[in-house]
């Protein structure tokens, strides 16, 4: 049996410098990450790189419910899984996310 072993959570900010449905750019450990706030306050965290062969950013994204429409290609994405959509297709590489006391931290 295999398990998987836990990274380490990294604190990325406080929950209200996430604006709603807006991403934003954090760093952690050579990590680039978009990060989004959905409308009923969970947090997102994901690669800042689309999975479309001509690549981009995600962080200029618009969230709706739990999923993200990519700014350059207009692909929907699941927060929740990082898959992409049909008739598209790939998948965004998620990580796991708490907030305790009002600090949001990601697990790298």
């Amino acid at each position: 049996m295999t398990t998987k072993q836990s990274g380490i959570y990294f604190p990325a900010g406080v929950v209200e410098e996430f604006l709603p449905r807006i991403g934003r750019v954090v760093e952690i450990n050579d990590h680039q990450l978009a990060v989004f706030r959905a409308s009923d306050g969970t947090i997102f965290a994901a690669d800042n790189h689309t999975p479309h062969p001509k690549g981009g950013p995600l962080a200029e994204g618009i969230v709706s419910g739990h999923y993200l429409y990519d700014p350059l290609y207009d692909w929907k994405i699941d927060l929740t899984t990082g898959l992409v959509q049909a008739p598209d297709n790939g998948q965004v590489q998620m990580y796991p996310v708490k907030v305790e006391n009002g600090q949001v931290w990601i697990e790298i």
